[in-house]
């Protein structure tokens, strides 16, 4: 456990992801509210330069095109690190540099925390519990990973980076706070993301069939955005280092999102645009079969829990979504 870091005059640093997902939306304002300086790392290899851009020239944000696994020099109090891609899509692409950001990018963070005495909060991933043989997943689960699978240059570069951050809190004393952030979706996601929820409304928006990998039998459960970083801030500020799962323990088959994504969306369509349908395509390699986190941590030590269903969530997202696509 650690004190709890002051707000006021503080400096933020948050690692890639925010341009990706937009979370300096949702940061920034609390951060004028805190009087915090906010200093964004990002590369752009997932992210999109006008998700930020309403943010340049504020006068407490500074963006910095630069990749974590390089090191850097910096002065700050808190240590976001959110830099790796999420998505297969993006992960499967590139595996060498997903594991590296993983691997050398936390150890750059970790280096710059034990630097300047900062707090480090590392996003880990739902990911490390892998195909999971618990269900719901709690934080002692040690999960089942494939460790040579196409998906393993995230799921066990996730794992090596909670690894790096416990034992730069035992051998170093530095603070660390990990998060295990199960599926998240909101605005401001690329249309061509690549993760299901973004696949589903890009696809039903454009009139092309929605697809599932698989008998869409598989669970996730899926959080809005404005939670997640609620959680987030929650577990920075908090006296415990976790790890903690911060995600929605609402469960839905990937056939019942399609379907409740089918619902919402269809109403909303011009003319020219056809119903939303479903087309199943055979599945991915090492796909979890199952994911629903125990929030029971989140909600006794942090008093978080998620406040958006689902159905809400999606709603919001449409409307950027159409906006994006001219609809």
């Amino acid at each position: 456990r650690a004190s709890r870091c002051r707000r006021p005059t503080s400096t933020l640093l948050p690692t890639p992801r925010l341009a990706s997902f937009g979370l300096c939306v949702y940061v920034l304002p609390a951060a004028r509210a805190w009087k915090t300086q906010v200093i964004c790392l990002d590369n752009f290899f997932t992210g999109a330069k006008d998700n930020i851009k309403h943010l340049i020239g504020k006068p407490n944000f500074e963006v910095i095109r630069h990749d974590v696994v390089e090191p850097i020099l910096l002065e700050v109090d808190q240590i976001y690190h959110l830099a790796c891609p999420a998505s297969p899509i993006h992960y499967k692409y590139n595996p060498v540099k997903t594991i590296k950001t993983s691997v050398l990018g936390t150890l750059n963070m970790l280096g710059m925390a034990k630097r300047v005495k900062a707090r480090f909060l590392l996003s880990s991933t739902s990911e490390v519990y892998g195909d999971p043989l618990q269900h719901p997943q709690t934080e002692e689960y040690w999960g089942n990973v494939n460790p040579i699978g196409e998906r393993a240059c995230y799921d066990e570069g996730k794992r090596v980076a909670e690894t790096l951050s416990f034992d730069y809190y035992r051998e170093h004393g530095i603070e660390i706070r990990v998060a295990r952030i199960f599926n998240t979706y909101g605005p401001k996601m690329s249309l061509d993301d690549g993760r299901v929820v973004s696949n589903f409304l890009a696809q039903a928006l454009r009139g092309t069939p929605m697809t599932i990998y698989g008998d869409g039998k598989q669970t996730r459960s899926f959080q809005y955005i404005s939670d997640l970083v609620a959680g987030l801030v929650a577990l920075m500020d908090g006296d415990h280092t976790g790890p903690i799962n911060i995600g929605n323990p609402g469960e839905f088959t990937m056939l019942e999102l399609a379907e409740m994504i089918k619902e919402v969306v269809a109403p909303q369509l011009p003319p020219s645009v056809p119903a939303p349908t479903i087309v199943f395509k055979e599945n991915t390699s090492d796909d979890p079969q199952k994911r629903k986190p125990d929030i029971t941590k989140a909600k006794t030590l942090l008093k978080w829990e998620p406040k958006v269903a689902l159905r809400d969530g999606l709603g919001r997202m449409i409307e950027d979504f159409k906006t994006r696509l001219g609809l």
